[in-house]
């Protein structure tokens, strides 16, 4: 079975700075390899991303570049630093983004383009905010269609305050995020096998018409 994976590296930083949360995407997209999966990574930052909750904002906007790719894969991966507390900047105009893909259901079944997909969020910085980001992402993906299976956050963040990051301090060899990577890896891959024999066959159309009957 042929599967694909796409990280969205929500770093503040632009090519060709170093990122640590690239660090931990390969990490992660070397554990998927060895089950057979192929995964391309996207820096966010490297592209014109427009503000705006549509697919196509214009003018320039290199989102729909983006999101064809977000389409065309089985797992999606969203990957941030933490910055005051919470997911990055660009983090959250990806998810403004991906609100978008509510306008695009499918003609029959009414299905969003994220149906039928596995979620998993990736986290690092240097300091607390991880179970945060985790939460609101994995709730914001299972929204927009996809399957959230177990254990599918992996995330790194050092002592709190000005320190090193991952990179520098080694994350790499911490068991935690070591561990969680595993079953990230794990988890992403069987509920992407079981969607991809078994997807959804919810219609959302047919379920909007029986509300409609029984509300005001």
């Amino acid at each position: 079975m042929n599967l694909t994976a796409l990280f969205l590296n929500c770093t503040l930083k632009r090519s060709p700075d170093i990122s640590n949360t690239q660090a931990l995407i390969d990490k992660v997209a070397a554990l998927l390899s060895e089950q057979g999966v192929t995964s391309d990574s996207i820096r966010v930052t490297d592209y014109r991303v427009a503000f705006g909750v549509s697919s196509d904002e214009g003018d320039g906007d290199q989102w729909p570049e983006i999101l064809e790719q977000v389409k065309a894969c089985d797992i999606l991966v969203v990957a941030m630093p933490i910055w005051f507390g919470v997911r990055s900047s660009v983090a959250q105009l990806v998810m403004e983004r991906l609100d978008g893909t509510y306008a695009e259901g499918d003609p029959v079944t009414g299905q969003y383009p994220l149906y039928g997909k596995v979620g998993g969020v990736i986290v690092t910085g240097n300091e607390d905010g991880a179970h945060d980001c985790c939460a609101n992402t994995l709730f914001n993906l299972t929204h927009l269609g996809c399957v959230v299976p177990p254990n599918v956050d992996c995330y790194w963040v050092g002592d709190a305050g000005p320190g090193p990051s991952y990179l520098a301090a080694e994350g790499d060899k911490h068991l935690y995020t070591n561990r969680t990577a595993r079953y990230m890896a794990h988890n992403l891959v069987w509920a992407a096998k079981m969607l991809k024999s078994n997807p959804p066959d919810i219609n959302l159309k047919e379920l909007d018409s029986q509300a409609k009957a029984v509300s005001r």
